[in-house]
């Protein structure tokens, strides 16, 4: 039976080539190098930190989950990422939608970014050959059964992009370390092509969130940290943790007691507030990294912390301190 309403059709669209389009993001200058000091920046939690980044891995093999929005690949982070993912440091890497498409665009032009007010106001934006071809990645991967995360890693790798060793998920997929990547449809510029299809970017991101529920099951003793995902890190992080806890509980297990982290740019009051939820009757109540990942989901064992600065800055500071701490206490052994 045919739907009763009329669908946009997608072959009036006119897809331009991404050499016409104006980028506001070059890898070049904004990609930041571990070899190098790291941008000025303290905060007294980087410290503890680094110690359960470690611990949870040197000890206790548990999971370390770093959930990332957009903005933190933008602002030339992915360098110290893939140095965490070498060193075994990090064992999972989760984006969204936009993560991925910054992360595509950077591997095969070394550019990314456009301005949305000078674009959307010629029907442009968005509307680029060669960012659609992130779409036949993921019909890829849903042919073969793989996640999102995957099959772009694995179309960014194979097909020898210029800049793949600096691409968060192509890394990913050559190291074999999980990298997900968890939609909403109608939320990102692949959506708009012509060869975007919806059953496969649903079965890839689902395969995703599996994926990333299974690593969930492995956070006792371990760290989730996110950095700039107001809403999919929250959002994604809850549902998989009570999968996760559903299924210890019945085994006898538990997974309470380990740490969280957010980083952002959200003034949120005092230091010591945010590890209570604020009452409803404030807005704050809505910022949903603070009730679910800083008080709710560590309410029974667990320790948080917040971490309020610029991406370039809080990432490689932290980064830098795992990296000395680890390498400290390897020497010690």
């Amino acid at each position: 039976m045919n739907m009763p309403y009329p669908q946009f059709d997608r072959s009036r669209l006119k897809i331009r080539p991404l050499a016409e389009r104006v980028h506001d993001v070059d890898l070049k200058e904004v990609l930041l190098d571990p070899s190098e000091p790291a941008p000025a920046y303290e905060n007294p939690a980087l410290d503890p930190l680094a110690r359960a980044v470690v611990e949870a891995r040197r000890k206790y093999d548990a999971t370390v989950l770093l959930m990332y929005g957009a903005h933190v690949i933008r602002t030339g982070n992915a360098l110290y990422m893939i140095e965490l993912m070498k060193r075994g440091l990090v064992t999972h890497f989760a984006t969204n939608g936009a993560g991925s498409i910054h992360d595509f665009e950077l591997a095969m032009i070394g550019h990314t970014c456009e301005s949305v007010a000078r674009y959307i106001q010629e029907g442009q934006f968005g509307l680029w050959k060669e960012t659609g071809y992130l779409n036949d990645a993921i019909n890829a991967g849903y042919q073969d059964g793989i996640g999102w995360g995957e099959a772009v890693g694995r179309y960014i790798w194979e097909n020898n992009f210029p800049y793949r060793e600096q691409s968060v998920l192509a890394m990913g997929y050559h190291l074999h370390v999980p990298c997900t990547v968890h939609i909403g449809i109608g939320n990102d510029i692949i959506n708009e092509h012509p060869n975007a299809n919806g059953e496969a970017m649903g079965f890839c991101s689902y395969t995703d969130f599996l994926i990333y529920a299974q690593n969930v099951l492995n956070l006792e003793h371990g760290v989730f940290l996110n950095f700039g995902s107001a809403v999919a890190g929250p959002e994604v992080y809850l549902k998989a943790l009570a999968m996760a806890r559903n299924v210890a509980f019945q085994e006898g297990k538990e997974i309470r007691h380990f740490t969280t982290a957010v980083f952002d740019i959200q003034p949120i009051g005092e230091e010591d507030n945010y590890h209570t939820a604020p009452p409803k009757s404030d807005p704050r109540y809505y910022f949903r990294f603070w009730k679910t990942i800083l008080a709710r989901t560590v309410a029974d064992g667990g320790m948080s912390y917040y971490v309020r600065g610029l991406h370039q800055q809080t990432l490689p500071n932290l980064a830098k301190k795992i990296f000395a701490l680890d390498e400290q206490n390897g020497e010690a052994k």
